[in-house]
């Protein structure tokens, strides 16, 4: 079967508008019901062609991200995955211990914890934690002021922990601090603001050290603590899992959005300036999210979400396969086969075109429906988009487009993985050396298909023999432990091991 590919332009990645196919609406009137599941069905099959993931494409694709995360370590700007320098040379060992605070603030709530760790196998004894809303205000006002709210609550925590726990060693604490915004980073304790994401407009903010602003926050409350490392949720998995299972060689997210980190030896880093470190390693911050390759199966879909995006032309691997967008991409099928057909009779389009409105919890809550009449999928419809009276027929066919758009997400995701293997060349030996991946984020926890799809796909692109030396693994909370253990591996009073 021939698999027809949207174009990109060389520069920038943008999807080149398809070509337009002749306007066959009729006029809902005059369409009957057979007509309307004949066209429903054609809409459908049209989806499936263009989302086709045969394994030699999947190859290509990972190929093409191995050969990306090569361009992008040898020079700065020369590829769209940054593959960042997160300035982590040291992972957790198991060894570490002491009592250790991480601070992860990504959104519109931040969490502060406390670990105490035992040392060789005990891990970790001990674990608090205190989630904490961000007053709207202060996420458009000044640095000092979200700074300095940030610091008295870990301040609160601190006090009320170290009251409980009667800790008082004569050490300055430690926090490790994953900050889920774009930075540029100098060292594996300081970090610039580039902009602000997710709703936050603090202008004062951007272009200063975020690790300086809560140090400088700290100090004004009394609190006598040492920010250790930034990170980001994607090392922070690394961190956590590596603390476990030496075997771990990335962290990868698929939650609402994705990205992935790495151990990469430190000499094959050309871009790399100054003295190399004494582990010999250094953990990359791949910002995958922004790959792109004519290789992936794009369509019309895909190409109106993109343009009528915030950043049109980027992201796009993200767009494909991560949580934010398959409710949105379903939902834009959905009302093309609603506005070409009577499929779901004269209804109010007003819910069915609003963006984001159908959210991927509700398309895994359909995905899954194992009801005999499909009620989920007739419940969401009518919750969400208004849409009623459906027949078992309809449902049916909307669990497919489901399916079709999660199942190119797993496949495209489970390539993604295998060029992390492919660049570390741990993508073909047989048994010999264990490769294990930590993966966290929503999208990968609770949607069950999803996840199945993605292990299955991942063992079909590496065959039967190196598959049984290939391990995907869900770790827990690698945003917030991580940050924490990570500050143990940075630790002044680390042991010379």
């Amino acid at each position: 079967m021939r698999i027809d590919r949207l174009p990109f332009r060389n520069r920038g990645c943008h999807i080149l508008p398809p070509e337009k196919s002749q306007d066959w609406r009729l006029g809902v009137g005059v369409m009957t019901a057979a007509e309307a599941v004949a066209m429903a069905e054609q809409v459908v099959a049209d989806l499936r062609e263009k989302c086709e993931t045969p394994p030699a494409l999947l190859r290509e694709v990972a190929s093409a991200m191995a050969h990306e995360m090569g361009a992008g370590l040898e020079k700065e700007g020369g590829s769209r995955v940054k593959m960042l320098l997160s300035y982590v040379d040291k992972l957790p060992t198991g060894r570490e211990e002491g009592s250790f605070y991480g601070l992860d603030l990504g959104g519109t709530n931040f969490r502060v914890l406390r670990v105490q760790l035992g040392g060789n196998e005990k891990h970790v004894i001990n674990r608090e934690s205190r989630e904490v809303s961000i007053p709207p205000q202060l996420m458009s006002g000044s640095s000092s002021e979200l700074f300095g709210f940030i610091a008295s609550e870990l301040a609160k925590f601190v006090a009320d922990e170290e009251k409980c726990a009667n800790i008082s060693n004569g050490k300055k604490r430690e926090l490790g601090f994953t900050f889920s915004f774009p930075v540029k980073q100098r060292s594996v304790a300081s970090g610039t603001l580039v902009k602000w994401t997710k709703a936050f407009a603090i202008d004062d903010a951007v272009g200063e050290d975020v690790v300086a602003e809560l140090q400088t926050a700290m100090e004004k409350q009394g609190l006598d603590m040492h920010v250790a490392a930034l990170i980001n949720d994607a090392v922070g998995t690394l961190a956590g899992a590596r603390y476990y299972d030496k075997d771990v060689v990335a962290g990868v997210i698929f939650g609402t959005g994705t990205n992935a980190a790495y151990v990469e030896k430190a000499n094959a880093i050309a871009k790399w300036e100054g003295e190399l470190p004494n582990s010999g390693d250094m953990v990359i911050n791949m910002e995958w999210g922004n790959f792109c390759s004519s290789h992936l199966p794009v369509t019309e879909y895909d190409q109106e979400l993109d343009e009528e995006s915030l950043n049109p032309g980027e992201q796009i691997y993200e767009k494909l396969m991560s949580g934010m967008y398959l409710g949105e991409i379903v939902r834009r099928v959905l009302l093309k086969i609603s506005l070409d057909s009577s499929l779901f009779g004269n209804i109010d389009h007003t819910k069915l075109k609003t963006h984001f409105l159908l959210r991927t919890p509700h398309i895994s809550a359909m995905h899954h429906d194992e009801t005999p009449d499909l009620k989920i999928v007739a419940e969401k419809l009518e919750e969400n988009l208004e849409i009623t009276g459906t027949s078992l027929e309809t449902r049916k066919l909307v669990v497919e487009i489901c399916d079709i758009v999660a199942r190119r997400a797993a496949r495209l995701a489970a390539a993604g993985l295998a060029g992390i293997l492919k660049k570390l060349g741990r993508d073909c030996n047989a048994q010999e050396q264990q490769s294990v991946i930590a993966v966290d984020g929503g999208l990968f926890e609770h949607y069950t298909k999803f996840r199945e799809c993605l292990e299955s796909t991942l063992g079909e692109l590496l065959g039967e023999e190196a598959s049984k030396s290939v391990a995907v693994k869900h770790a827990d909370d690698g945003s917030g432990i991580g940050a924490a253990l990570i500050a143990a591996s940075q630790s002044q009073y680390r042991n010379v091991e």
